[in-house]
């Protein structure tokens, strides 16, 4: 039985259907209906159209999300109406058509159609496409990004052990998150077709794609930044700090250049970088280094989140933040 939140989605999408069609000036949309295609299945929408080559029939499915799992899910129904009707065309709809979705759905020779006014359709002779708007929903759920501080620590686990086939609680055990989050981003996963389920347990279908995802979304400037300016080397300066850290026990890692130029020895630079989760303050005077507006030599960065230091590694007993963190750090580093 349709709730009152998708029959209205199927208003909306209806009446997007009967404007765009009513545009095209040498089709003629002739009905408009919901339509049983069996004793179990009823075609969400059938618009019939007479074109130059005769009738097309138009058969919508709609769904409240438009994420590839789902479209994937509406795209075989629409193919097993294809039997049922030789001369159908099979568009999907939905309140917001993803990149990745639309791909999809042109792959498989199928139409689509969002509120935000995102559509393709390629039928007789007609070709429309629209693409760039905006979703307008702001959806409501709880988990609104697999890329939030706590989200991505899980996103972070499995990508620097993306081979591993995970199990819902041993997630949340290693990203220090609840169980509860971890179940979200396991099927936020699922849905955007980033991993596979069996049973309870995850992997990860495409890794690099995942992580290129990511690296779009993500800044290293949300950490707190401080620069400072020494009269020491960048590398004096880093080995005085991996000293002093060790020394005191403080969590720390060295990301950017420095880190790179360790992971990739022929990596010249002449600004250091590194993570510590305490106020820098203490270790800025015992190493003394000068707070600067410019020309620093070294930037002490504060992680916006602890997950920054998972899968930290040591080269030449220092410490490096996970090649993923390091990626990611390059990558949204503008003035590289």
């Amino acid at each position: 039985m349709k709730n009152n939140n998708y029959n209205n989605l199927e208003k909306d999408i209806r009446a997007m259907m009967d404007k765009l069609l009513k545009a095209i000036p040498f089709i003629r949309l002739e009905t408009t209906q919901e339509e049983r295609i069996s004793d179990y299945r009823r075609a969400d929408l059938i618009f019939n159209i007479r074109g130059e080559t005769g009738l097309t029939q138009l058969i919508v499915e709609v769904r409240r999300q438009g994420e590839p799992r789902i479209v994937r899910s509406a795209i075989q129904q629409l193919k097993e109406y294809s039997h049922q009707y030789p001369n159908a065309y099979g568009v999907v709809g939905a309140p917001f058509i993803t990149k990745d979705t639309a791909e999809i759905c042109k792959e498989n020779g199928i139409g689509y159609i969002d509120t935000a006014g995102n559509c393709f359709l390629n039928f007789d002779r007609v070709y429309i496409e629209r693409t760039n708007y905006p979703n307008p929903i702001i959806e409501k759920r709880a988990l609104r990004s697999i890329f939030s501080k706590k989200a991505s620590r899980i996103i972070r686990i499995m990508l620097c052990n993306p081979k591993k086939i995970w199990r819902v609680q041993e997630m949340a055990r290693e990203a220090n998150v609840s169980i509860g989050l971890a179940y979200k981003v396991k099927e936020r996963l699922f849905d955007l077709e980033h991993a596979q389920k069996d049973r309870r347990e995850i992997i990860l279908l495409r890794p690099q794609k995942l992580l290129d995802e990511w690296r779009t979304k993500y800044t290293f400037r949300k950490n707190k930044m401080y620069d400072f300016f020494g009269i020491k080397t960048v590398k004096e300066i880093e080995r005085d700090i991996a000293d002093y850290c060790l020394k005191r026990k403080v969590n720390y890692a060295f990301t950017l250049f420095s880190g790179a130029a360790l992971v990739a020895p022929y990596t010249k630079y002449t600004r250091g970088f590194v993570y510590i989760k305490n106020d820098p303050t203490e270790i800025m005077k015992s190493l003394d280094l000068k707070t600067v507006d410019s020309g620093a030599n070294f930037t002490i960065l504060e992680p916006y989140d602890e997950g920054i230091f998972y899968a930290s590694q040591i080269i030449q007993n220092i410490n490096i933040v996970s090649d993923v963190q390091l990626y990611l750090d390059l990558a949204g580093y503008k003035g590289r």
